[in-house]
């Protein structure tokens, strides 16, 4: 009874110590959670990237409008300063100096007073007087704007024989997540401006770059 007695005991200290064994435990859970910290890294340094993108394609529109509004006409050489300036401030998303780099597209638009306004009261239309356009990677709606087309304005922002100048900014930002996963997002952003100098801005002299 004895003899028994002392292989029970041993048989329960042995699964005593196994089970108190924890070597190795720290190691396999962090071989499980490892996959999903890293995750987690690279989504919020994507998601960051993207966003800093996103604010910089903001800011492109409300620099192209601002510098379009002081000119009482705009140039070809103009209208092309534009759009380098604006470029300038998706670096380093873009920067025309390396190959394969992708334009960001950039419209400039000039809608006048198409008469409406004085008829209704709402000042929310106008036609397009001239239209210029930087063919890049991003998309535009509408894809085009021809002369004369009627366009409606987010708010109220025509004057009688007055005009507003529409700023529009579209890219396609791609990142190695992107490629992989979502594909290029388009971020776009439009921008609306009174000129300051005069009711209404000419055509560009010498024509769209």
């Amino acid at each position: 009874m004895l003899r028994a007695f002392r292989k029970g005991w041993t048989r329960a200290s042995k699964t005593a110590r196994h089970g108190a064994n924890t070597e190795g435990t720290a190691a396999v859970e962090f071989a499980l959670l490892l996959p999903v910290m890293i995750t987690l890294f690279f989504g919020v340094v994507e998601s960051s990237l993207a966003l800093l993108c996103r604010a910089d394609v903001s800011l492109m529109a409300a620099t192209a409008g601002d510098l379009i509004s002081q000119t009482k006409q705009a140039t070809t050489a103009d209208i092309s300063n534009v759009y380098s300036a604006a470029g300038t401030l998706l670096y380093p998303y873009y920067d025309p100096s390396k190959t394969g780099s992708e334009k960001p597209t950039i419209r400039i638009t000039s809608v006048v007073d198409d008469g409406s306004g004085a008829a209704t009261g709402d000042h929310l239309t106008g036609k397009v007087a001239w239209s210029c356009t930087q063919s890049g990677s991003g998309t535009l709606t509408p894809a085009s704007r021809t002369v004369n087309t009627t366009v409606t304005l987010p708010q109220p922002l025509m004057t009688d024989k007055g005009s507003v100048v529409i700023a529009e900014i579209a890219y396609n930002y791609v990142s190695a997540t992107t490629k992989t996963i979502t594909g290029p997002i388009n971020f776009t952003n439009n921008f609306y401006a009174k000129p300051r100098r005069v009711l209404q801005i000419a055509s560009p002299t010498g024509g769209c770059p």
